[in-house]
């Protein structure tokens, strides 16, 4: 069975992904802030269509990341963070 992709590391301590550990994740990582700078730049007397751009590009950055995280994204209580 295959492995899936690990491109962002855990959190130790919580819920979700810390840092990319891979060049993957820090292209993923760049793409979406370009993303939102760039409309929150071009957009800011437009909140309706700002929030129409940021919001999907927020969700699909999130499901990449949950998808892609080393261990997968849970709960933590310390200790090894996978």
């Amino acid at each position: 069975m295959d492995d899936p992709p690990e491109w962002f590391s855990a959190k130790r301590y919580g819920y979700g992904t810390a840092l990319p550990i891979s060049w993957q994740g820090w292209l993923v990582t760049a793409a979406y802030f370009i993303v939102v700078l760039g409309t929150a730049y071009f957009l800011a007397r437009r909140p309706m269509i700002l929030l129409s751009i940021i919001a999907p590009a927020t969700i699909l950055y999130l499901v990449i990341a949950s998808r892609t995280t080393k261990g997968g994204m849970r709960w933590r209580w310390g200790g090894d963070p996978d």
